[in-house]
């Protein structure tokens, strides 16, 4: 796993659509639902009539972890989901990030949300451990 200034990623020898199938049941695994799905390449190519790599934002949330950084932090729902990110870098090849909720949390300021990132952070952690684990496997 690799770090980024608001995030963390791991490159997978396999393809787009089952980076997405795989990512998905990591999170569902670690108990994150995917609530949205935007498709950037289809949104940029209807909108703009440009191409673009294939990309897609996955807007996961855990709902316990959800409830509670809401009743810590009215505002906090700005934050929320947390973001998880697949795009192709080239045919059979693909990346999977996801943002740093520490980082994020941390700007807010509110000591009560602390746990909850930490918990958060260490669960998503584990999805992105868990793909580049059964990358071996590919």
């Amino acid at each position: 796993m690799e770090e980024t200034r608001y995030g963390m990623r791991v490159v997978l020898p396999i393809s787009y659509e089952e980076a997405i199938d795989k990512a998905t049941a990591a999170l569902k695994a670690e108990g994150f639902g995917v609530l949205t799905t935007i498709d950037v390449k289809q949104t940029i190519k209807q909108k703009l009539d440009k191409h673009f790599r294939k990309y897609v934002i996955l807007g996961a949330c855990n709902p316990p972890l959800a409830y509670q950084a809401l009743s810590a932090e009215t505002e906090i729902g700005l934050l929320l989901p947390c973001n998880v990110i697949v795009y192709e870098t080239e045919p059979g090849h693909s990346v999977v990030a996801a943002v740093a909720p520490l980082v994020t949390m941390g700007r807010v300021g509110n000591e009560a949300l602390a746990p909850m990132g930490q918990e958060v952070d260490a669960k998503l952690r584990r999805v992105l451990t868990t793909l580049e684990a059964a990358k071996a496997g590919v």
